[in-house]
């Protein structure tokens, strides 16, 4: 999937799975449930050990869904970036800015997600070239914070993450996100084994997505 197919597939279906875990197979599982749910997107986080493995190990697992998008997140350094994207990821997200990590992606036509919360980190991010902003953690500034930064910069699109439920989803897209990020909220259930609940919780948030659009 291509760098502009990936952001309109993200900005049409609106819902990122962040999704921690301690290895492939826990990780296979949630990303089976979710999909299950219908939410298509899924980041797999570079917190979890051998992460460039878990990913490429996705991706063939899963190469009959073509609509399944398997980013990267917590990118840290560029190290971990270049793993990503040999690893196949379609997208990288990090929690803060990084000006070479961004060069990376954009040398490799990969979209880069950075994280910001400042009026500076926003602008310097989007100087090099990001298409979406990744507002984290999102339960410390809340839904008016896009708002706010549309003020002096109007141009700016903002996928928030941490914090994110369904209780709040319709919020965060009122206030204009473009997207959502979704973690803890979204896999609880997993944590006892609960698979079926990730699947019912995803299926939750499909909803509020297509009952926002209607």
């Amino acid at each position: 999937m291509g760098k502009l197919e990936t952001i309109q597939t993200l900005k049409q279906e609106k819902l990122v799975a962040v999704i921690r875990g301690a290895g492939f197979e826990e990780v296979n599982k949630m990303v089976d449930a979710i999909y299950k749910g219908g939410i298509h997107l899924m980041e797999i986080t570079f917190t979890i050990p051998h992460a460039e493995q878990v990913i490429a190990k996705i991706k063939e697992a899963n190469k009959d869904k073509p609509d399944m998008v398997v980013g990267a997140g917590t990118v840290l350094d560029i190290v971990s970036a270049r793993l990503a994207i040999l690893a196949g990821a379609d997208f990288v997200v990090c929690p803060h800015f990084d000006k070479d990590i961004m060069k990376l992606c954009n040398l490799y036509q990969i979209p880069c997600f950075p994280g910001a919360v400042t009026v500076k980190e926003i602008a310097d991010a989007l100087q090099y070239g990001a298409d979406i902003i990744k507002l984290f953690p999102g339960e410390l500034y809340g839904a008016k914070a896009i708002k706010a930064f549309h003020g002096p910069l109007p141009q700016a699109q903002f996928m928030p993450t941490g914090g994110v439920s369904a209780d709040n989803l319709k919020d965060w897209l009122d206030q204009g996100a473009v997207a959502v990020g979704l973690g803890g909220s979204l896999t609880k259930g997993a944590k006892t084994g609960d698979f079926d609940a990730v699947t019912n919780e995803a299926k939750k948030l499909v909803e509020i997505i297509a009952g926002y659009r209607a």
